[in-house]
């Protein structure tokens, strides 16, 4: 009886052959993590919709129209606090969609999960540039806020099991690197948009209907060159020369066996490494959202040499301390994106639990260090200690799949890394509630603009005490949670899983899979060129800081 040929998308279809460069995967992952990355950049689309119609100046819609009459209206401008729901339903989407599918992922592979993504992602961008068109928010919401959601977590997690399988030996070093591509993605994306949006431009039109749709069509050919460069390991396969470390011997925290995806919302180490992304998370992301304002409220004049409060200067000086902060702001995202590498990389060597200690007392004192850099005037001070909290913000993301293999196996990490990331959607809103509200409350009080963080920074260190308390209390995990030897071959079964790529009928394809070196220096080309772009005009804006 012959066997059945599987689909091009089966993941019967990409089980790597004998001679498969492993270096061929991390940029299929970059592509399609840089692309959706640019979900932190969406914001540069605000200003420009928030004047769609009336192009100079927004038409103003009256009182009686509210958020839910905005998602139809079409006789005036949207608010730009209504555009930014786009914003938080990335973020609970891609926690929710990455936690419903990541089961499935496990099972279809990773080259199907991408293709789903860059069909959401893209598609969503298209369906977004129709309600640009026809003015219609709720075909945004729709559009690129649900079923772009979706394509974010579906991509976002999609190289994270397979990236771990083809690096056992450097786990962390390799989810850093496509998780990198997550934080660079706005750096491309962002002066992309602008730049196309300009281009665009004319008397009657903004030019944003015609930059998604430039955009979702450069974005799709990069996420499906990335789909289709997905490759998974053998059954079993570890890379040359390298031996896993005996278990509970040298690492009592890495573990050989494999915990179902099922059975995580009842483990206690589940919640616990929950807590701690959740609390890290918090902490940087309530900054990130007020970095710019809070440099501009607490240095003030002093930024462009001039002796003043903020609330002291004129229109044109205040201008140009906004312009000094966006280069603050833009050095932010570099040490976010830096972080992501640098601390992965570097757990594989300290070990996961090691480096979440390190964030949450380094970070704790980087946090306390504020408000007393703030009161002394020191900007070099307050500026070092923001790059460094959100460096290790970034670390937190790439870093913590790594501690999550090493606790529950390697089997079902991604289903379980998505799961875990309901944290970060949690994160979304606890964050920026605490920093926003309690700006507004220092303020109520009559407490002036250049001390109004310093209360947010000591309950910011008290998250992170809390974060840090319950990675202390993590611990291997028990027999009980584990899979048996006949739970786990059922699931290698459902998962498709073969011992060999011989073992799949190719019609007459070689199990070889030998690949030159030259097509693995193009593909890591394909995504360094664009990323090395997105560092330049970064560091363009970062010169404003400087100078």
């Amino acid at each position: 009886m012959t066997a059945e040929i599987p689909g091009l998308l089966d993941k019967e279809r990409i089980i790597a052959g004998p001679g498969y460069n492993r270096w061929l995967v991390p940029p299929a992952a970059l592509a399609i993590h840089l692309c959706i990355g640019m979900a932190y950049g969406f914001s540069v689309f605000w200003l420009p919709l928030s004047k769609a119609l009336g192009i100079k100046e927004a038409i103003k819609c009256g009182p009686d129209v509210g958020f839910w009459a905005q998602l139809f209206v079409t006789t005036c401008d949207w608010q730009i606090s209504t555009l930014g729901w786009m914003y938080t339903l990335f973020f609970v989407l891609l926690g929710t969609s990455a936690a419903t599918w990541g089961g499935w992922l496990e099972r279809a592979g990773p080259r199907k999960a991408g293709v789903v993504s860059a069909l959401c992602w893209c598609g969503g961008m298209l369906i977004s540039a129709l309600g640009v068109y026809l003015h219609q928010f709720w075909m945004m919401v729709i559009g690129s806020g649900v079923i772009g959601g979706i394509g974010l977590g579906l991509g976002y997690i999609s190289p994270v099991s397979t990236l771990i399988k083809w690096f056992p030996d450097r786990r962390g070093m390799a989810t850093g690197m496509a998780i990198m591509g997550f934080g660079g993605g706005a750096m491309i994306g962002s002066p992309m948009a602008n730049d196309l949006m300009k281009h665009f431009a004319s008397a009657t039109d903004v030019g944003v209907m015609q930059t998604f749709v430039v955009m979702a069509l450069v974005y799709f050919v990069f996420m499906m060159a990335g789909a289709f460069g997905y490759r998974v390991p053998e059954t079993g396969w570890k890379p040359e020369g390298w031996t896993p470390p005996p278990a509970q011997v040298d690492n009592a925290m890495i573990t050989q066996r494999h915990v179902h995806v099922t059975k995580v919302w009842g483990i206690p180490q589940f919640w616990l490494i929950w807590m701690v992304l959740c609390m890290n998370v918090s902490a940087g992301i309530g900054v990130i959202g007020m970095a710019s304002p809070m440099l501009q409220e607490v240095f003030g004049g002093s930024l462009i040499g001039v002796p003043a409060k903020f609330g002291e200067l004129d229109k044109d000086q205040l201008k140009a301390i906004a312009t000094v902060a966006a280069g603050f702001t833009a050095l932010l995202s570099l040490f976010n994106i830096g972080g992501r590498f640098f601390w992965a990389s570097l757990s594989d060597k300290m070990g996961r639990k090691m480096t979440y200690v390190v964030f949450f007392v380094l970070g704790g004192l980087m946090y306390f260090s504020v408000p007393g850099s703030s009161n002394a005037g020191n900007i070099v001070l307050f500026v070092a200690a923001f790059c460094i909290i959100l460096s290790m913000y970034g670390g937190g993301f790439a870093t913590v799949p790594a501690y999550l293999a090493d606790l529950f196996g390697t089997q079902m990490v991604g289903a379980i890394h998505g799961r875990l990331l309901t944290a970060w959607a949690t994160a979304g809103v606890l964050g920026p509630v605490v920093v926003n509200y309690m700006r507004e409350y220092q303020l109520g009080l009559g407490i002036p603009r250049e001390q109004v963080y310093n209360q947010t920074m000591y309950i910011l260190v008290g998250m992170l005490a809390v974060g840090l308390i319950c990675n202390l209390l993590v611990r291997p995990l028990d027999d009980k949670w584990f899979m048996t030897e006949e739970e786990l071959a059922q699931e290698k079964r459902l998962a498709h899983e073969r011992a060999a790529a011989s073992e799949v009928v190719r019609q007459g394809e070689a199990p070889a899979d030998t690949v030159s070196p030259a097509v693995v220096v193009l593909a890591w080309l394909a995504v360094g060129l664009p990323l090395a772009w997105g560092v330049y005009r970064t560091l363009q804006s970062v010169a404003k800081f400087f100078a």
